[in-house]
């Protein structure tokens, strides 16, 4: 995967951040609660969001849905001179309602569409299944997400439909990818063939 040395230099600072974030010393999972401190202290972190944008991403940790991957792989390419508006990437990243709450505090102040599209695309790469780190949770995700499929597989040939899942989900990808085409080069990008 092609990345651009703004985004391989923040990946491992903000893995590095949600580790931090996510045991205590005990071992336990406290990840929310100290996600909720976090985003207490905005005032503090908005002062941050430029020179550490990794530290105060994290307050999105699980706030955002990503409906166009492609354009998501391609942001990831950029450096950080060259982000769209944050405005145009909406179809692209939703925001879940309380994170589209702490979004608006940011998008006051000057650099906030920078910052978010940040903390979405350090949240994209941070939660995306890689193939070169097994970590198990992403690995579980992703065999049951291909459970869920198999069972929707046979779900359509048990009640004798005569068509195959899998075209069924080929178009949905294939609607999805062209949106994303579409998408990239409203911005200026070239289409890939």
């Amino acid at each position: 995967m092609s990345m651009s040395a703004f985004f391989r230099a923040l990946r491992n600072a903000y893995q590095s951040e949600m580790d931090d974030l996510t045991f205590d010393s005990e071992g336990r999972d406290v990840l929310k609660k100290r996600l909720l401190e976090k985003r207490s202290q905005m005032g503090f972190l908005s002062q941050m969001m430029e020179t550490n944008p990794e530290m105060v991403a994290v307050v999105f940790h699980g706030g955002f849905h990503f409906e166009l991957p492609a354009v998501m792989e391609q942001l990831l390419t950029l450096e950080s001179d060259e982000f769209p508006d944050w405005d145009s990437l909406a179809d692209a990243v939703q925001l879940t309602p309380w994170a589209k709450d702490l979004a608006n505090s940011f998008l006051q102040q000057p650099q906030g569409g920078w910052f978010m599209t940040v903390a979405a695309a350090l949240e994209y790469l941070y939660s995306r299944p890689s193939p070169h780190h097994g970590d198990s949770t992403h690995a579980h995700d992703g065999a049951a997400h291909d459970a869920a499929d198999a069972r929707n597989h046979t779900r359509h040939l048990d009640h004798g439909h005569d068509f195959d899942a899998d075209d069924e989900h080929h178009h949905a990808d294939h609607d999805h990818d062209e949106a994303s085409a579409e998408w990239l080069e409203g911005q200026g990008f070239d289409r890939k063939d």
